[in-house]
């Protein structure tokens, strides 16, 4: 039930149920867990309740305790080698949404390169920090950055990808990174899936943008 809520929607409880496979009476005892431990939230809307994640926080959360569990008939190696990759496009391990950011494998080559280039720099387990290059970058691409957004550590996170087991970027910063990339026809969402379609203009601009990595 989290992972179906992990792109940021808010469900009702019978969707929820049909999706893990429960009855509706299960569902709702878990869901009331769920919410008294402070990982979800729930809206009534007449007669129905729906729920979402609390908040980006239990988002990366999740994705963090997907990216270190492990995977059945896999090896650390294997999921290592499996990891390096090339994974196919319009997959949800290439690119799909995590709460209100860039997830998969693009996200990941999006990190690295925004690194190598020192747009932004690590600070700490957690963060990054974007350098005054990297508020150029992010302002070409039609983000301005403050200075007190760089004084927030909670703006520029990092977040473990749970397909790659690499960081990507997250925060307020990489929700607005994503929308910058659907405002420019980059990616485009997927009915009914967290997978992001990359379009023909997007494929042509990543592949500029990600050539060094």
């Amino acid at each position: 039930m989290l992972m179906a809520l992990l792109p940021g929607v808010a469900l009702p409880a019978g969707q929820l149920a049909i999706t893990a496979n429960v009855a509706p009476q299960t569902a709702s005892s878990h869901l009331a867990k769920l919410i008294s431990g402070e990982l979800l939230s729930v809206e009534q809307q007449g007669r129905h309740r729906y729920y979402r994640l609390a908040g980006a926080d239990v988002a990366a959360a999740i994705e963090s305790l997907l990216a270190i569990s492990p995977r059945p008939g896999k090896t650390a190696s294997s999921a290592a080698a499996q990891a390096a990759q090339v994974v196919a496009p319009d997959s949800i391990a290439y690119a799909r949404t995590c709460y209100s950011h860039l997830a998969g494998q693009l996200a990941v080559r999006m990190a690295q390169m925004l690194e190598k280039n020192r747009f932004v720099i690590t600070a700490g387990l957690r963060s990054y920090k974007v350098t005054v290059g990297g508020r150029d970058w992010f302002h070409d691409l039609g983000i301005d950055i403050r200075d007190r957004d760089t004084a927030d550590p909670r703006f520029a996170r990092r977040c473990l990808d749970w397909t790659e087991r690499r960081h990507h970027l997250a925060g307020r910063l990489g929700s607005a990174l994503l929308a910058g990339l659907r405002e420019l026809r980059w990616v485009a969402p997927i009915r009914n899936s967290r997978a992001l379609r990359v379009t023909l203009e997007g494929r042509r601009g990543f592949e500029k943008l990600l050539r060094s990595v």
